[in-house]
């Protein structure tokens, strides 16, 4: 598949209407698949959360609201018009390689972060492609992979009193008509702003940010997030 060539734009600031887009979200039995699942479906969407037990998934949908379904995560895959990749970053590779062709055509977000941790914190993982995202492009060559929400705490997404979240994503990709539909769609979940942040191979330093946020939220407990100025 070739990409969309970067052109420049009248107002970079003028994003697609994504209201009927319907969102799946593989691994989303778990926190952050589970977080954003819900912030969709209180935007309206139809959202498919996917795991590998479909049991699993319809009992965590049962209690999200009419508009969310449970299904294995092939399923999730074949139901999104958008599908998004929250999975373990052990499993990142396998999963994909498996979903290779239901997810072919598709605009496949990757979230995942590749971290470790030991007694000093979170640290970041090498990754041989670059990142978790490059590496989902390089086992979805027929997908338009965009890497975004990967610095959005769980704690927030999943917290009922929390209505509003006071933080950017950062939107990375080679496929600028795919980044301006992720930009519109984190703009779906009140108080976040999608901001393009350049080509999937700057996705690296994006996921390793991470390690840094859980470091901020430990030393003074809280749920940083990430403010871009002046755009």
């Amino acid at each position: 598949m070739t990409s969309t060539p970067v052109s420049s734009q009248s107002d970079p600031h003028e994003l697609p209407d994504v209201t009927h887009v319907t969102v799946s979200v593989l691994g989303g039995t778990g926190e952050q698949g589970r977080g954003l699942a819900l912030r969709f479906a209180r935007a309206g969407h139809q959202v498919v959360i996917g795991s590998r037990s479909a049991e699993r998934a319809q009992e965590i949908a049962s209690d999200m609201g009419e508009r969310v379904s449970g299904a294995t995560n092939e399923d999730a895959a074949q139901a999104g018009d958008v599908v998004i990749v929250a999975v373990p970053w052990d499993g990142h590779r396998d999963l994909l390689e498996s979903l290779a062709e239901p997810l072919a055509g598709k605009i496949v977000i990757d979230c995942v972060n590749p971290l470790g941790f030991d007694k000093q914190g979170a640290f970041s993982l090498p990754v041989d492609e670059g990142s978790a995202a490059q590496q989902a492009a390089s086992v979805l060559p027929q997908s338009r992979v965009v890497a975004a929400f990967h610095h959005i705490s769980a704690v927030l997404l999943l917290d009922d009193s929390v209505e509003s979240i006071d933080t950017d994503v950062v939107v990375l990709g080679d496929d600028r008509e795919a980044t301006d539909l992720v930009q519109a769609l984190a703009g779906r979940i009140p108080g976040i702003r999608g901001v393009y942040g350049g080509r999937l191979r700057n996705a690296g330093q994006v996921e390793a940010w991470t390690a840094n946020l859980i470091s901020m939220n430990r030393r003074y407990k809280a749920h940083a997030g990430v403010r871009i100025t002046d755009v």
